[in-house]
């Protein structure tokens, strides 16, 4: 890592009351002095108190103002990086921050790469690496629950886990070692100890990615589409969900020709909404491409709701649009305008023909069901997940990989325990313990380091 100094704008771009400009490493404060005047002379930011504002101007090279800002000054170890840094708040507004920016530039500042402020903290000892991925689950999170996961692991609620499994891999490699040293001493080796330490590894991992999974659930969402032939409410159904009228709704077969797409927080899971076209038999080409791009979406979504209107009934092309749909245990069968005097859809009708599904009776035209269809789209998201929700982990992709790969060493160690000298033994235990250290970043790679901050936005 290098450690020069670095700059950039750590704020959106885009109006807004203040924008911010990080500046971090050895003379920042110094840097940024010979461009500050401070409103009180008796202020200077050499031996102003960390943490403090000095309200002032920025100076051009020709002494000129170019804004009035506030300055703020942290001192190594005190701050995000670990390294001295200095945050400048200038007015908001694209052209004052970048002004702002060019100005910290031309004293020979650097401009930071992506996520290089975030990887220097985790460099300096700021925070471990799984804490470094929550930033950026942190600035990702599409709701609340999403956002206090991501919390919980830049709190170190991962790192404290894995400290745990690592403590039972650190007693085993221990009666290994022992036995090898000083065997004589020590007598025969535990086998039973040691696989009981093995096998409570492997679970604890087993329990992270599980909670990974729901977490991801919460982090990343889910996707579901609403199908059926035409007219049978979808458009309506997706208005209703959302509480706002987002797509057309006629009683002209055919209005919905392409797939609309909405974002929505159902019980803190980010769910994508797809409204399809209606799936029917038809020749005009625009309403074909649409139909074909429905039963792609249908095809690609995590769950399904497929509608019938129960004053039409069920017919064949009802029928043939359910039995197109890929595993039936991810649908949820709505049954439409409940509200209405003729009904054509019986609950023996369900039974006998969705025998294992959770059909719903509503009305999205007077909001009948839409809370029930809430609930069963959590139930069937989270289904055999929720026993893991008491750790209220989130795990990346990269953390899944590293605890694979210690649960296969551990597994290696269990199937060779007594088929094999100890030594060999403890090859396994080493690497499930090295597997383990690239979640918290003890044995990381740079390649793996990399690979961690370049989704990072520069200034973060």
């Amino acid at each position: 890592m290098r450690d020069d100094i670095i700059g950039a704008i750590s704020t959106p771009p885009g109006e807004g009351g203040i924008a911010i400009v990080r500046i971090s490493g050895e003379g920042s404060i110094k840097k940024v002095k010979q461009i500050f005047q401070a409103r009180v002379s008796s202020k200077d930011l050499l031996v102003q108190k960390p943490f403090m504002l000095t309200l002032g101007w920025l100076k051009d090279e020709e002494d000129e103002i170019l804004d009035e800002v506030m300055v703020a000054t942290m001192k190594a170890p005190r701050s995000y990086t670990g390294e001295e840094m200095v945050e400048i708040n200038c007015h908001g507004g694209v052209i004052p921050a970048r002004r702002c920016l060019q100005r910290v530039l031309s004293t020979g500042i650097r401009l930071a790469e992506p996520g290089e402020f975030t990887r220097r903290a985790f460099m300096n000892g700021k925070m471990d690496a799984a804490q470094a991925e929550a930033v950026i689950d942190i600035i990702r999170a599409k709701t609340d629950r999403g956002l206090k996961l991501a919390m919980k692991q830049l709190e170190g609620k991962n790192s404290d886990y894995v400290k745990e499994l690592e403590d039972f891999l650190v007693e085993a490699n221990m009666l290994v070692e022992a036995n090898l040293d000083f065997s004589e001493d020590v007598g025969d080796l535990d086998y039973e100890q040691l696989r009981q330490l093995l096998l409570k590894t492997s679970a604890g991992i087993e329990k992270m990615l599980k909670s990974g999974e729901l977490g991801d659930i919460y982090k990343e969402g889910i996707s579901v589409s609403i199908c059926g032939k035409p007219n049978v409410g979808k458009s309506s159904l997706l208005n209703a969900l959302l509480r706002k009228e987002r797509a057309i709704v006629t009683d002209v077969p055919g209005t919905t020709r392409d797939l609309i797409e909405e974002y929505i927080n159902i019980k803190g899971i980010p769910v994508k909404l797809i409204d399809t076209a209606g799936i029917r038999e038809t020749r005009d080409l625009v309403e074909q491409i649409g139909i074909s791009r429905a039963q792609q979406a249908v095809r690609d979504s995590d769950l399904v709701i497929f509608l019938l209107d129960i004053e039409a009934g069920m017919n064949d092309e009802d029928r043939a649009i359910y039995n197109d749909i890929e595993n039936k245990e991810r649908v949820i069968v709505l049954i439409n305008k409940d509200d209405l005097m003729v009904k054509n859809i019986s609950e023996e009708d369900t039974k006998k023909n969705f025998p294992e599904l959770k059909v719903i009776w509503a009305s999205t035209k007077e909001d009948i069901g839409i809370q029930e269809l809430e609930d069963v789209i959590e139930k069937m998201a989270v289904t055999g997940l929720m026993d893991y929700d008491n750790l209220g982990l989130t795990v990346s992709l990269r953390q899944k990989e590293s605890l694979l790969a210690g649960k296969k060493y551990i597994q290696e160690a269990l199937d060779a325990m007594g088929e094999v000298t100890l030594d060999c033994l403890g090859v396994d235990l080493q690497n499930a313990m090295a597997s383990l250290g690239e979640i918290t970043g003890r044995n990381l790679k740079e390649e793996s380091i990399n690979r961690i901050f370049k989704e990072f936005c520069i200034g973060k």
